[in-house]
């Protein structure tokens, strides 16, 4: 399980360098900040899960780190970039359900 930590550590040095490298280019905009908290969250939260409650506690923490940082990049977006926040929330509100 020593294994464990190490390649969340990994994954989330990967997705913090990926977020930085698509930042630092001129292309259209990718991932909201709401699926970057959570996807940012839920690998902290394992790695903090694993080191602290093993396996379990990795699921633990991953979950919560998902919903945390989610909320918290669903504000960002909502206070940063209405715009694109908005078009989401419309588009949401647009589909009709399937019975």
């Amino acid at each position: 399980m020593k294994a464990f930590p190490k390649l969340f550590a990994l994954l989330l040095l990967f997705f913090t360098l990926a977020g930085t490298l698509a930042q630092a280019q001129d292309k259209p905009k990718g991932w909201s900040r709401k699926a970057k908290g959570a996807a940012i969250g839920g690998a902290g939260g394992a790695v903090v899960g694993g080191l602290l409650g093993g396996g379990k506690g990795a699921l633990i923490g991953a979950g919560a780190g998902l919903v945390g940082g989610g909320a918290i990049g669903k504000s960002q977006d909502k206070k940063k970039d209405p715009a694109r926040y908005n078009r989401y929330v419309n588009n949401k509100a647009k589909q009709v359900p399937v019975h």
